[in-house]
């Protein structure tokens, strides 16, 4: 698969390749300085050892020989203007032992350094904070397995050990990881529950945006309605698929954007007919959208673990005040 567009020094994109039967046995820093104009090979490794090069998902070295249909996905991004450097940034811990830590990440908080953000994000907290964390995805990303888009809160599981970051890995990769989310939307869904299966990529009309898209990767999110409001609905969605901002879209895409969405909402929030409405939503200054359940297998013991992070408080005083609003 050709890159989907061309890149810039100034952006970040994503590129995804899919390599041919000609291409098998290639090293992956090679292949990837014979498809991306403007990237030398060693700048290419820096960005392979940073973990911004996966390939079926998971992280590789520069020396790795690719397999004919592999998936490679590469998000190209500026060097950064700054050293990476640990930083005392509060973290709630929710759960910690050697191999691992689970913290729930607030709204407004980067995961880690990219263009733009060279500091004050999660990364940054996670290295002042912790002795030991896993350097597998790179210095800037310790531990780091998994994201959350920085308007959502939740929970994050970091490794703490290479080996621990492998097996995490695996278990995103083979989908046995439970991720559940609880998102407030704009309308009243009618089904009490269902499924939105639709494949998503860069959009091709603005490619700082996600979109459905025929060619794209597969993505599956499976909702349940949990309350209605006269105007709003409040529902526990699970993603089977990771994909980058893959609820905000699959359910814009179903005409029920997250309230305060600004990327996906399609204006909604500024349309809400009561002007109090309108109001609370720009105080609430985030999205609506929360990773309230995790659970996987404890990487060392195989131990099914499940962890729950109720809402933030300026989501929950949202609720409350809906009730009151009766909307």
């Amino acid at each position: 698969m050709e890159p989907e567009s061309a890149i810039t020094e100034q952006d970040a994109q994503t590129l995804t390749f899919r390599v041919a039967d000609e291409d098998a046995g290639s090293r992956l820093d090679a292949y990837l300085a014979a498809r991306i104009e403007g990237w030398s090979r060693a700048r290419l490794q820096r960005l392979i050892e940073d973990g911004d090069a996966l390939v079926g998902g998971r992280t590789v070295k520069s020396s790795y020989k690719l397999r004919a249909h592999d998936e490679i996905e590469v998000e190209l991004t500026p060097p950064p203007t700054s050293t990476f450097a640990p930083e005392n940034i509060p973290v709630e811990i929710v759960y910690e032992d050697e191999d691992l830590v689970v913290v729930n990440k607030p709204a407004g908080l980067v995961v880690h350094p990219a263009a733009g953000v060279q500091g004050g994000t999660l990364a940054n907290a996670l290295a002042f904070h912790f002795q030991q964390l896993s350097k597998l995805s790179g210095a800037a990303r310790p531990g780091i397995v998994h994201r959350l888009d920085r308007d959502t809160s939740g929970l994050m599981v970091v490794a703490k050990t290479e080996s621990a970051q492998e097996n995490l890995q695996d278990q995103f990769r083979a989908r046995t990881v439970f991720k559940s989310y609880v998102a407030l939307v704009h309308g009243r869904v009618k089904e009490d529950k269902g499924q939105i299966d639709e494949p998503l990529a860069r959009d091709p009309r603005n490619r700082t945006r996600m979109a459905v898209v025929r060619a794209g990767r597969n993505a599956l999110s499976v909702y349940r309605v949990r309350r209605r409001f006269d105007r709003f609905t409040l529902l526990d969605v699970e993603i089977k698929t990771g994909r980058t901002h893959q609820i905000r879209v699959h359910l814009a895409w179903i005409k029920h954007p997250v309230v305060g969405d600004e990327t996906y909402g399609g204006g909604r929030d500024k349309t809400a007919q009561d002007a109090r409405l309108r109001a609370r939503i720009n105080a609430l200054g985030r999205q609506f959208l929360h990773a309230e359940t995790l659970g996987f297998h404890h990487p060392r013991s195989g131990e099914w673990m499940r962890f729950d992070a109720p809402l933030p408080a300026e989501l929950a005083d949202f609720l409350a005040a809906l009730e009151t609003q009766g909307a």
